[in-house]
């Protein structure tokens, strides 16, 4: 069981986000107890919180659950309760059916309801005040993604002492898009109470600063905007008006790549690799997508695509299958479960017309699976599909490269996706351009194996280079220049963490070190 410490404590650094880093689990006999959630903002902060003392503040994931602060695996948990009508109006509704939509280029359309966003307000105080609560003077609060955008203004009102950042995980869209919803100017203002506002993209930060010359009429200069303060004692901009100075640019996000490939290596992994193979039939090409089920995902495009390869006959049904991965995602919402309907209507139709007694061309999973045996399909796998209509970085992309340490493997990306801002080497691809699409699934089907080789050899440096400790280490600095000499806070824990496990580096991990040396070798004597 986690220990309990006191709710009077107080922190110098605070992470807030709409969920916590832990899972609540009840087991049969109705004991509670506590799992670790996977993901890269959790690998990328613990070590951090843990070198500054730090506490991360978010909901337990249920409804009417009410729960003391307590320690997990090092970190200080502070829970925020929600209502069933706050995940009905705040979550469900104002999150994920007005915010998601829109910030995602209204692939679908939004819904704006009055109660929605009222509720949506009364959460994002109650986080700005739990925050207040625990945070030491003059600490510094880093504040998750778009659920939490009013969280910034109203904790500076409360707390003008913090320095705040503030990270914003999916898109900001062009300023055409953003000024339909009817709180612009309110969710603005709430995101300019930080100090530093990250975004995955140089586009997504460009888009922001436009809508705050719009909507705000604010003056920015560079990543720089000057925010009109009544402080006597604060800069002044050249109108002569008093201002904060708030940066605002892009800091896109990554994975821990060296666990990613840790796994590969694996014996029992690529045996694994093996058998998924072996229970496809053994095709020439293994094809894979791997999302949550949502309509920004492309998840429709690609299914089409690579059906009209087979009914084309440019693909045999015998030499190739798509595996699509599509984990289930915000079931209550109806938008959801019309695509879930409509994704396997289509899945059904393409095997019962294309598949033959001995081999179906889609194999499609509505589950969600533990690392280990997404890291097996990533091996299994030829062809990596990610086809996202709109997507702030997609790191499926980069988990990919990162496990394939065989320097194999053909990456098509869509240009939508953030990480194709990076992941140069992959096929990038317009997902709604379907005979494009066809043409480059049948391209990586053909390529060379020198050519699969040079690409993937340039997409792992990348990926190892710019790992997610990398980019929280980066958002921490710009966080640090704004906060004052005594509340200075050490960005570089990850750094540090890492190295204190060189000395209990299993002969399995030094192994694997050895050979991402050899590889750099290789690839400074082919450049």
């Amino acid at each position: 069981m986690p220990a309990p410490h006191s709710s009077s404590a107080k922190y110098s650094f605070v992470v807030a986000s709409n969920r916590l880093p832990v899972d609540r689990v009840v087991d049969d006999e109705g004991n509670e107890g506590w799992r670790h959630s996977p993901g890269g903002l959790v690998t990328a902060l613990e070590p951090v919180m843990r070198a500054n003392d730090g506490a991360w503040v978010g909901w337990v994931g249920q409804p009417d659950v009410e729960v003391d602060p307590f320690d997990n695996e090092g970190i200080h948990i502070v829970p925020v309760p929600l209502s069933t009508s706050e995940v009905e109006e705040y979550y469900e509704g104002f999150s994920n059916d007005t915010l998601w939509p829109l910030y995602h280029d209204v692939i679908e359309h939004p819904s704006y309801h009055r109660d929605w966003w009222n509720s949506y307000k009364g959460v994002n105080k109650r986080f700005a005040e739990q925050i207040a609560e625990i945070v030491e003077q003059d600490g510094i609060v880093w504040v998750q993604d778009y659920q939490l955008q009013l969280v910034p203004a109203l904790l500076r009102e409360l707390r003008p002492d913090l320095t705040i950042g503030f990270f914003n995980h999916i898109p900001f869209p062009p300023v055409g898009i953003y000024a339909q919803l009817p709180w612009r100017a309110q969710i603005l203002d709430g995101l300019l109470g930080a100090d530093v506002i990250g975004f995955q993209r140089h586009d997504d930060a460009s888009d922001f600063l436009r809508a705050v010359r719009h909507i705000k009429g604010y003056t920015t200069k560079g990543s720089t905007i000057d925010v009109p303060v009544d402080d006597p004692n604060a800069p002044r901009s050249r109108k002569g008006v008093t201002v904060r100075h708030v940066e605002a640019r892009h800091f896109p996000i990554s994975i821990d790549a060296e666990s990613f490939e840790e796994i590969a290596r694996r014996p029992e992994v690529q045996e694994r690799a093996r058998e998924i193979r072996q229970g496809l039939g053994n095709p020439k090409t293994v094809l894979l997508g791997v999302d949550r089920l949502d309509y920004t995902k492309g998840i429709r495009h690609r299914i089409k695509a690579f059906g009209e390869l087979i009914q084309d006959g440019r693909v045999k049904v015998e030499d190739a299958t798509l595996v699509q991965v599509a984990s289930p995602s915000r079931e209550r919402v109806d938008t959801y479960r019309m695509l879930r309907d409509e994704i396997e209507l289509s899945v059904g139709r393409l095997n019962g017309d294309l598949g033959t007694i001995t081999h179906q061309p889609i194999s499609y999973l509505h589950h969600g699976y533990p690392r280990e045996e997404m890291v097996a399909l990533y091996l299994a796998a030829d062809i990596m599909l990610v086809t996202a209509l709109r997507d702030g970085m997609n790191l499926v992309a980069k988990e990919y490269v990162a496990t394939r340490f065989d320097n194999d493997g053909v990456l098509i990306l869509s240009e939508f996706a953030g990480a194709a801002d990076e992941l140069k080497q992959a096929v990038i691809i317009n997902p709604h351009d379907i005979g494009a699409l066809k043409d480059s699934i049948q391209r990586a089907i053909e390529m060379p194996k020198r050519e699969r080789s040079t690409r993937m050899r340039a997409l792992r440096k990348r990926v190892r280079d710019n790992d997610v400790a990398r980019w929280s280490r980066s958002f921490l600095e710009a966080l640090d220049r704004h906060a004052p000499r005594n509340a200075r806070i050490d960005p570089t824990g990850a750094e540090r963490h890492r190295e204190a496990q060189t000395d209990n580096m299993s002969i399995f991990d030094q192994d694997a070190q050895t050979a991402r040396a050899a590889e750099d070798t290789r690839e400074a004597r082919d450049a």
